[in-house]
């Protein structure tokens, strides 16, 4: 979409280096212009538009970044009402899919179905503990008997969206009392419920294909995202946890994956989740790691 920063900064890391065939494709921008062309019959090849204005032939295309994808249309905040605004979003939407789906035949980093399954929280909790991580007992209900039984049973707990929202993030919150709360506060839609794990080093694992890069944020706040002023530093992965890791992206289906992982005090690592497209450029200045070009080189190994 139109100034996502990663899209961004690995398009200038491509332009620094004078590697032109890189393109960026503004997802929230196919409306209000000539975006996309595609024949059923092959007529004429399928084309997309660029951020430059390039109608660039799919046919041409070795190696799809699918960065972000369901963003509205800019175009659609001047239609006349939800209706046609719903219906902009929606058919550029699905049009590009359908285009991208029909006609790219090179390799997605990562497939659309992919990236959809394994940003399902459970599903990949369930994955990774079948490739030998430990993960955080984990309830989702919309039950305050069922999440007070489950804190009765695992202790200290906390809760975080199933999906979340646009908008402010939601952080990661401590439950220390259900019995406590409404029981509207439940019904009104399930949550996911887990163990709390202590410990303070939390890791932040950017995987691009086989290539790894971890930094150690170090800090005593359930959720590290809201304060960034702590210890940061690079983080060596260990051979055994980077054969895990890429068994359970393998699984997935993915070719790059966000990871957070949480060490016990022990130093045991306990699978988090996984963010198919996460956000990993913060990183860059903390660690003094070129994350962009990093990046880069791994878009055009796949070439």
């Amino acid at each position: 979409m139109a100034d996502d920063l990663h899209a961004l900064a690995v398009a200038d890391a491509a332009a620094r280096r004078r590697y032109g065939a890189f393109h960026v494709v503004e997802c929230d921008r196919i409306g209000g212009r000539r975006s996309l062309a595609w024949s059923s019959h092959a007529d004429s090849p399928a084309t997309v538009l660029t951020s430059e204005g390039l109608a660039l032939p799919l046919e041409d295309v070795a190696v799809l970044w699918w960065r972000r994808m369901r963003a509205n249309q800019q175009v659609s905040t001047r239609a006349a009402s939800d209706h046609e605004r719903r219906l902009v979003n929606n058919d550029c939407r699905g049009a590009l899919g359908g285009v991208l789906a029909a006609a790219f035949k090179g390799r997605w980093i990562s497939s659309p179905e992919a990236t959809d399954r394994a940003a399902d929280k459970l599903y990949q909790l369930a994955v990774a503990r079948e490739e030998g991580f430990r993960v955080p007992r984990t309830l989702v209900s919309q039950s305050r008997q069922d999440v007070v039984e489950f804190a009765r049973q695992a202790g200290r707990i906390i809760v975080k969206p199933v999906v979340g929202a646009t908008g402010p993030l939601m952080f990661t919150q401590y439950v220390d009392d259900p019995s406590s709360i409404p029981e509207e506060s439940f019904t009104v839609c399930p949550a996911v419920y887990q163990e709390y794990v202590p410990g303070r080093h939390h890791i932040r694992l950017n995987c691009f294909g086989e290539d790894m890069y971890a930094a150690l944020i170090e800090t005593d706040d359930l959720d590290w995202r809201p304060d960034l002023n702590v210890p940061i530093s690079r983080w060596h992965v260990p051979d055994e946890l980077a054969r895990r890791v890429s068994a359970v992206l393998r699984r997935l289906g993915l070719r790059m994956g966000i990871i957070d992982i949480k060490l016990t005090p022990d130093g045991e690592p306990v699978w988090l989740e996984v963010n198919p497209q996460g956000q990993f450029l913060f990183l860059e200045p903390l660690l003094g790691e070129p994350l962009a070009d990093r990046f880069l080189d791994y878009l055009i190994s796949q070439t």
